[in-house]
């Protein structure tokens, strides 16, 4: 009767030997699987990364360029609106002493061009702030 069991046992033990490296191998291909699965969603993460930065990089330099158009665009609007102020400035300057040679005793014409010229010496100041804050 022993000699019945022993050919089962050495089957069993060659059944058993031939299942291991087959789960070993499963195991190690698994393995393999799950470090390439996370070897690609980090170079994956990573490239995603890159582009977002760069599309955020050439956004970001897209609206600094328009930012400084319009900066010199308003720059050059005041500075037209401040040359203009000041011709009118000197016109009444000429028109101020014009008139102040020629007033007489009767004519007060002159508090009213002295009037005018603060409002647009008032007008100057306010512009040239302007300017200087947007230096």
């Amino acid at each position: 009767m022993q000699s019945s069991t022993q050919p089962s046992a050495s089957y069993q033990n060659r059944t058993k030997r031939e299942r291991s490296p087959s789960v070993k191998f499963v195991l190690l291909i698994w393995i393999l699987l799950i470090a390439a699965g996370i070897t690609a969603a980090y170079l994956y993460s990573n490239h995603v990364k890159h582009e977002m930065l760069q599309q955020l990089q050439a956004d970001s330099h897209k609206q600094m360029n328009e930012l400084k158009m319009s900066y010199e665009a308003k720059f050059e609007a005041l500075s037209g609106e401040v040359k203009e102020l000041e011709s009118k400035v000197q016109s009444f300057n000429e028109l101020l002493t014009f008139t102040k040679d020629n007033a007489t005793s009767k004519t007060d014409n002159s508090n009213k061009l002295y009037t005018q010229l603060n409002e647009v010496k008032k007008q100057l100041n306010t512009l040239q702030q302007k300017m200087d804050l947007l230096k």
